[in-house]
C-alpha cells in the first residue's frame, strides 16, 4: 500500500481549447454566488513552516470547510447548476435572476419541481441546502457504506435521503432512472448520453474557487497544484480555470485519487479509459467514484501533469499534519477526502523511498505548491478516529 505516481504522457497544454471557461463566465458565477446570503471567500493559508519542514519553497492550502456552513465546496457547483436549470425552466437568463429574485420566481411558477441527486455526502448536502433555500423538495440516494453522520447531515436540510445497497456509480444510474419521472430535476456532477448540461454547470460553479485563489495569490504563482478527483468534476474545473487564468504560467496540475477508486490513474497507466468496479470502499468517501465524468476526463487527459493513487494512510497522514500545525502556521480541520493532497505531498517530499516520484513530478526545494482541503470534519466520528486515536496509520515495512 504505497503511493503510486506517474506522469501524463498525453499532456498537451499548448494546443488546449477550453471546454468550460468562456468570456464572462467567472463574472457570471461570481455574481450569482455573491447574491446568495452567506457567500464569502474561503481561506487561503500560507503554511510557511510546513513548507520548510517538507523542503519546498512555498505551500498554500485552500480551505473549503467554511462554504455556506456546509463544511465543503460542493454547494458552489450545486447552487449554480440549480440556478441555471431553473432559469432555463423559467425561460430567463440567470444573469437576470440574482438569488432573491430566483427564489420568488420559483415559488410563484415552479413549486411543483423536485430535485434529485446521488451522493457520497457533500454534493447531496449542497443540493439539499439549495432546495431548502428555494422551498423545493429534494430526494437524495447514497451508496452502501454511507455513514450515519453523512446521511443525517442531508436529512437536517429537510431532504429525503436513502442509503442504497449499491456502489456510488450504480446509485447514480438509479437516480438517472428516477429522473425520468414527471417534474423531477436531476442535479448530478457526472454526465451520460443526453445529460450533459447540468454536470457542465456544476463544474462551472466550482470555477469561483480558482478565481478566488488567483486573486488572493497576487504575483505569487504556484509551480504545482494538487487536486483531488472522484468523478473529476472539481479537478477538471480547477485545471481549466488555472489554464484560463495563468495561461503560459499555468502550474503543473497533479491529480490525486483514492487507491480504491483510482480510475484516472489507472487510465493513464494503461493508455485507455478504465472503470473501477466493486464496492469502492475507502475512508475518502468523496472520492469513491469508479467512473470518470466524460467532460472532466477530456480536460484532464490534456491538462494534467501527473496522477497519484493514494492509499488510506496518506489521507490520514494529511489530516493529522494539517490539524497539528508547526509554529506560525494556521491549523486546518480537513476531512478524509480533503487532506489527501497534503498527505501525499509530505511523504513524497520527505521520504527517500519516493525520490523517483518526487523527480517524476519535478518537485524540489524551489517548488511552490498549492493543495486543496475540500472538506472539513464532515464525519466527526471518523475525523476523531484518525486525528485523535491514530486510525489508518502507515503500515510498517
Amino acid at each position: 500500500m504505497k503511493i503510486q505516481c506517474l506522469k501524463n504522457v498525453k499532456r498537451d497544454v499548448s494546443s488546449y481549447e477550453p471546454r468550460l471557461i468562456d468570456a464572462g463566465l467567472f463574472e457570471e458565477v461570481q455574481a450569482f454566488h455573491g447574491s446568495i446570503a452567506g457567500y464569502r471567500k474561503s481561506a487561503l493559508h500560507s503554511l510557511v513552516s510546513l513548507a520548510g519542514f517538507m523542503g519546498a519553497g512555498s505551500l498554500w492550502v485552500k480551505d473549503e470547510s467554511s462554504r455556506f456552513g456546509l463544511n465543503s465546496f460542493k454547494a458552489l457547483g450545486a447552487s449554480y447548476a440549480i440556478g441555471k436549470a431553473l432559469a432555463r425552466e423559467l425561460g430567463e437568463p440567470l444573469s437576470a435572476l440574482p438569488f432573491p429574485v430566483l427564489r420568488e420566481r420559483v415559488r410563484e411558477r415552479l413549486p411543483h419541481l423536485k430535485l434529485l441527486a446521488a451522493t457520497d455526502g457533500n454534493h447531496g448536502r449542497g443540493v439539499a441546502w439549495m432546495g431548502r433555500q428555494l422551498g423545493l423538495p429534494v430526494s437524495v440516494w447514497m451508496p452502501k457504506g454511507t455513514t450515519a453522520a453523512r446521511l443525517e447531515h442531508i436529512r437536517r436540510e429537510g431532504a429525503e435521503a436513502t442509503v442504497t445497497d449499491l456502489n456510488y456509480d450504480e446509485t447514480v444510474r438509479l437516480v438517472a432512472r428516477k429522473g425520468a419521472e414527471k417534474n423531477c430535476l436531476v442535479i448530478q456532477d457526472t454526465a451520460w448520453e443526453g445529460y450533459e448540461d447540468v454536470p457542465r454547470w456544476i463544474m462551472q460553479g466550482y470555477s469561483i474557487i480558482a478565481r478566488e485563489l488567483f486573486d488572493d495569490l497576487g504575483e505569487a504563482v504556484p509551480t504545482h497544484v494538487f487536486i483531488q478527483a472522484g468523478v473529476g468534476a472539481f479537478a477538471g474545473t480547477i485545471a481549466e480555470s488555472l489554464y484560463a487564468l495563468y495561461k503560459d504560467r499555468c502550474p503543473k496540475v497533479v491529480i490525486v485519487e483514492a487507491e480504491a477508486a483510482d480510475c484516472f490513474y489507472q487510465s493513464a497507466l494503461k493508455g485507455e479509459d478504465v472503470t473501477k468496479t466493486g464496492d469502492l470502499t475507502t475512508i475518502m468517501a468523496g472520492l469513491a467514484c469508479g467512473e470518470q465524468n466524460p467532460l472532466a476526463n477530456k480536460i484532464l487527459k490534456q491538462l494534467a501533469f501527473g496522477f497519484i493513487s493514494a492509499p488510506e494512510w496518506a489521507s490520514a497522514n494529511g489530516m493529522r499534519i494539517l490539524a497539528n500545525p508547526l509554529p506560525g502556521d494556521a491549523p486546518v480541520v480537513s476531512g478524509e477526502s480533503g487532506a489527501v493532497g497534503a498527505g501525499v505531498l509530505e511523504r513524497i517530499m520527505r521520504n527517500p523511498e519516493y525520490a523517483d516520484c518526487k523527480a517524476l513530478l519535478e518537485l524540489d526545494q524551489d517548488s511552490k505548491v498549492l493543495v486543496f482541503s475540500t472538506e472539513g470534519d464532515t464525519d466527526p466520528g471518523v475525523y476523531r478516529d484518525v486525528v485523535w486515536f491514530g486510525k489508518y496509520n502507515e503500515p510498517m515495512a
